[in-house]
């Protein structure tokens, strides 16, 4: 394994998370004309910028035990029905969903808003241990946590040979 990141392909490029799937986008904040930018410009800049914080505010652990890895995420907030828990083709863990916006009314004075709201999204690749049609998930808390158990390895059967001589 290489810790230099890799810029080619769909890999990210954190060099601390070899699974991550993440893909940092350099020019998702220019005002560009493109289909999938068109919807941005409409809205006001402190509205995407909130929303690109969620998705990298998302922060997950991965925590690996000799029987399964657990995947913990703080979702304060957020009910199970607005989560979505998916193994995609490749290997692939992906948990995403979206904060609701509260509604703001017309008299309504608002002097700081710092919580979060919109859409996010994490993607990890799982490692060839894992068993895929064996994940569970439970949201309790605001605490989301996700179990991938993982398929027992085959101890190499020793078998002892008697010396002659």
């Amino acid at each position: 394994m290489s810790i230099i990141p890799s810029f080619i392909g769909n890999r990210g490029a954190n060099v601390f998370d070899p699974f991550s799937l993440d893909i940092w986008d350099p020019f998702q904040d220019f005002p560009f004309s493109t289909p999938a930018s068109s919807s941005a410009l409409s809205m006001p800049r402190y509205e995407l910028s909130g929303e690109t914080s969620q998705l990298a505010n998302t922060r997950i652990d991965w925590k690996e035990t000799p029987e399964s890895h657990i995947f913990r995420a703080d979702l304060p907030g957020v009910n199970k029905e607005e989560v979505k828990v998916e193994v995609e083709e490749g290997r692939v863990l992906q948990i995403s969903g979206e904060r609701s916006r509260e509604s703001k009314e017309k008299n309504d004075k608002w002097h700081r808003v710092e919580r979060s709201s919109g859409k996010f999204m994490r993607r990890f690749r799982l490692p060839e241990n894992a068993k895929l049609d064996e994940v569970s998930a439970v949201m309790e808390n605001g605490v989301l946590t996700v179990t991938v158990p993982k398929v027992e390895e085959k101890k190499p059967e020793v078998k002892s040979i008697q010396i002659s001589g």
